[in-house]
C-alpha cells in the first residue's frame, strides 16, 4: 500500500505532518537498576526483539519518556530498527519515539517500516556509525492518503497489531509462570508423579 499502490490523489508532506517525535536521552548512570525501581529504561536497539522490546534496565532519574503503544525507532547505527513501547518507559540517545497525532497508530507504523530504504541512507554516509537527528526524521518525506484511506487502513490492520500485542502477552505470561515452576520441579519440590495424564 505504501510503496507500490499508492494513489495520485496522495499529497506530498513529511513525517511531522503525522507524528510527533520525541529524541531520547539518557539518564545519569547511576540511576539504573535491574531490580524494578523507577521507570523502564531502553537504551537502544540491543533490547529490541520481534516487536516489543526486551526489559533489562530502569533508571529513578527518567529523562525523556515514551509513552505505551509509541513507536521505539533506533537513531544510531543502525538507523531504523523499529519496536513498539509495550508501556510508558524512559528512552535513551539511541533512540526516538514516534506518536501519531490522530491517533492512527498503526498507519504511523507500517508508514515506518516503508521508509527503510530511505533511513539506510543514513547509515552509509561514510561515518563508522550512522546517526539522524530530530530534523532529519521529522523532514523525512511521505506521501499522505485522505483520512478516509488512513481510517480504513486503521480499521483493518490495528486489530492485528493488537492480537500481536495480546500474543506477547499471553507469551510474557506463560514463560512467566515457566520459569517460576521449572527450579521447583526440578529440585522435587513439587511431585507431579500422581497426576495422571
Amino acid at each position: 500500500m505504501f510503496i507500490e499502490n499508492t494513489s495520485p490523489d496522495w499529497i506530498e508532506g513529511s513525517l511531522r505532518d503525522i507524528a510527533d517525535i520525541t529524541m531520547g536521552q539518557s539518564p545519569s548512570g547511576s540511576s539504573y537498576n535491574e531490580d524494578g525501581i523507577g521507570a523502564i529504561f531502553f537504551q537502544g536497539r540491543a533490547e529490541f526483539s520481534f516487536r516489543f522490546p526486551t526489559i533489562h534496565l530502569y533508571t529513578t532519574e527518567p529523562k525523556r519518556m515514551a509513552c505505551a503503544n509509541d513507536i521505539l525507532m533506533s537513531v544510531r547505527a543502525p538507523v531504523g530498527d523499529l519496536n513498539i513501547a509495550h508501556t510508558d518507559c524512559c528512552i535513551g540517545r539511541g533512540l526516538a519515539a514516534i506518536h501519531s497525532k490522530t491517533n492512527h497508530q498503526s498507519f504511523v507504523l507500517y508508514t515506518m517500516f516503508s521508509l527503510r530504504k530511505q533511513l539506510d541512507v543514513f547509515n552509509g554516509e561514510g561515518t563508522v556509525f550512522g546517526s539522524i537527528n530530530r530534523s532529519s526524521l521529522n523532514d523525512m518525506p511521505i506521501l499522505i492518503p485522505s483520512n478516509e484511506t488512513i481510517e480504513e487502513f486503521e480499521r483493518i490492520v490495528a486489530p492485528m497489531d493488537a492480537a500481536i500485542r495480546n500474543n506477547y502477552d499471553e507469551i510474557c505470561r506463560l514463560q512467566a509462570i515457566r520459569d517460576t515452576l521449572l527450579p521447583r520441579l526440578m529440585s522435587g519440590e513439587l511431585d507431579v508423579s500422581s497426576i495422571d495424564l
